[in-house]
């Protein structure tokens, strides 16, 4: 298949800058969402902690209350940059899951087995697990190939926010093996199936968590499939996301209106990203780029983080409730961030180039 013949499957952008800067901005919010952890003292069991202890609660309480939605909004911007990346690439399916395994793998790797470390001396030290206590053979081989929450586990385990990964998998398997019919209608094919998935979560439908991330994925596919058809424009997408961000609030004032309020203001604010996006013809947002490219380190390093600092005050016999220093939120905050970026240059990239290296240097020697 021709890349002249695929050619109409692909939007004139090359990147969507404003998407990577939200990345960015997406991963600090689950920042704020853990920063409870600081407050739970050793115990084997969930603790609910008091949220309005947190640093200037008054500010940022609506980070505290619900930066866990910017897991459903990673999915979805996922589903839009994969249609963008593949859906008008003829090699696509021989060379999607090496790209996957380049990009998440060596990170994960390296921080599972760092949890499972940190893990191991605060267990010597307490009793017990530090906020994630299913951390035996069983969830720890799981994780290895990212297959830790595809409906076996007993709960999140080591690294914990390596569950969404998990799930992301299935996500990709989907759209990998849906790309033939993607390619024929993106949007007729993935707005069904997505929506019939978001659909059963709302029902509390049986591994909900995988079910949503395939459709928020699928969703954020059938988006990009409309804005092929240039059904979204910024005309369009201004006051529909601002709409679906309205709405968003009005369900989040209901009773069990959570999950439908999560959908309707994550396509909110995508629809907003692609809206600036879309008006930026002089590149002014360029920057966003690389910005965006620290999200993945900043996801998976501030547990680590977290639980190291934790190792450190409680050894130095400091009280937790140090935690309630802005002081302390800010160091925190800075140090994941900054983590974030350093791991990009000095790992993960390194790590994708030697992947791809040793996969060429594999194929040469097979032929």
């Amino acid at each position: 298949m021709s890349p002249t013949h695929l050619s109409h499957l692909r939007l004139p952008k090359r990147h969507f800058h404003a998407l990577d800067l939200s990345r960015l901005l997406a991963a600090i919010m689950v920042l704020f969402w853990h920063y409870q952890h600081f407050f739970v003292p050793p115990v084997e069991r969930h603790f609910n902690v008091n949220r309005a202890i947190q640093p200037w609660y008054d500010t940022l309480g609506w980070l505290y209350e619900n930066g866990h939605t910017a897991v459903q909004y990673f999915w979805a911007v996922s589903g839009f940059v994969f249609a963008h990346v593949y859906l008008s690439d003829p090699r696509a399916h021989g060379r999607f899951w090496l790209a996957r395994v380049a990009r998440l793998w060596p990170l994960h790797l390296l921080t599972l087995g760092l949890m499972a470390l940190l893990q191991g001396i605060y267990v010597a030290r307490t009793g017990t697990e530090f906020v994630y206590h299913t951390n035996d053979l069983k969830h720890f081989l799981l994780s290895i190939p990212l297959m830790q929450y595809w409906g076996w586990q007993d709960n999140q385990s080591f690294n914990g926010p390596s569950w969404s990964l998990s799930t992301e998998i299935l996500a990709y398997a989907v759209f990998w093996l849906a790309l033939p019919w993607l390619r024929r209608a993106p949007l007729a094919v993935a707005l069904p199936f997505g929506a019939a998935l978001l659909g059963l979560t709302l029902l509390s439908a049986p591994d909900k968590d995988v079910l949503a991330c395939i459709g928020y994925f699928l969703l954020g596919t059938a988006a990009y499939g409309a804005a092929l058809k240039r059904w979204l424009r910024p005309a369009s997408l201004l006051p529909l996301g601002a709409a679906l961000i309205a709405i968003a609030f009005a369900f989040k004032a209901q009773y069990r209106g959570d999950d439908a309020a999560t959908i309707a203001g994550t396509f909110g604010v995508l629809f907003l990203m692609l809206a600036a996006d879309m008006s930026d013809d002089k590149g002014r947002l360029k920057f966003g780029q690389k910005l965006g490219d620290a999200s993945y380190g900043i996801y998976l390093w501030h547990i680590p983080i977290q639980l190291a600092l934790v190792l450190l005050i409680d050894s130095i016999g400091v009280p937790r409730d140090i935690a309630r220093q802005p002081w302390f939120m800010l160091t925190y905050v800075s140090t994941a961030i900054a983590a974030g970026f350093a791991s990009h240059a000095m790992f993960e990239r390194p790590a994708q180039k030697a992947v791809f290296a040793l996969w060429a240097r594999w194929k040469t020697r097979r032929t």
